[in-house]
């Protein structure tokens, strides 16, 4: 599977948008990313809630009349696109199997309750497991790939989840939009996040080209050196 990490930011390397009051944005976003014709696109929990427009564990209780076993689920594996979901607890309370028209892929830890994995088969949504507790997201990259046929995966946010699959050496492509202005937020985080009890080690760019879009906005895309 070919992996892009596709990030907006700051000049400064902040990520979260909330403030900046640029319409442009947000279009110029998407524009670049569907260049990339992903199969499937990943966002973490908090990004995926925005997305759903539902509060956390917000879904029905009482769902699972017995212990679920912890195997993956796939509802459909033919979907012209997929949602992948990093989720390792179920917080996401998806109201439809579709999120922005792609097929929904929860990742989840074994550790989930058994009636989300019931409310998730009750909308018609895939699941599938990283791990007991954490996510070892090499192992969802190889079930994604060989399980629905995913060839191209853009990872689309926030800061942690870009961080963790470049902490893990599963990128391929780094692609920033450097959106001109300053954040300054001390507390917002940047654009790859890794936690110092995981940090591995830096990831090494080849700068592959530089563009100059619409509203000053700098394009810059990057291979990632062996």
């Amino acid at each position: 599977m070919h992996i892009v990490c596709h990030m907006m930011s700051s000049v400064d390397g902040r990520s979260l948008t909330d403030g900046w009051h640029l319409s442009f944005a947000s279009p110029c976003y998407e524009e670049t990313a569907a260049t990339f014709e992903a199969d499937a696109w990943a966002c973490g929990r908090v990004t995926m809630q925005e997305i759903s427009h539902g509060k956390d564990r917000d879904y029905p209780r009482g769902l699972a009349k017995e212990p679920i076993p912890r195997t993956d689920h796939f509802a459909t594996r033919d979907a012209s696109q997929y949602a992948v979901s990093i989720d390792p607890k179920g917080r996401v309370a998806w109201k439809s199997s579709t999120a922005l028209d792609s097929h929904i892929v929860e990742v989840l830890a074994e550790t989930v309750e058994d009636d989300y994995l019931a409310y998730l088969q009750f909308i018609g949504a895939s699941y599938v497991f990283g791990g007991k507790e954490d996510i070892d997201l090499k192992r969802v990259v190889d079930t994604l790939e060989r399980e629905l046929g995913i060839e191209k995966l853009i990872v689309e946010g926030g800061g942690h989840v870009s961080g963790a699959f470049m902490n893990a050496g599963l990128a391929d492509e780094v692609s920033v939009l450097l959106i001109p202005l300053v954040d300054g937020r001390e507390a917002h985080p940047s654009s790859f996040e890794v936690a110092m009890n995981k940090w591995q080690k830096p990831a090494y760019l080849k700068l592959e080209s530089v563009q100059t879009l619409d509203n000053d906005v700098v394009w810059l895309h990057y291979t990632r050196k062996a």
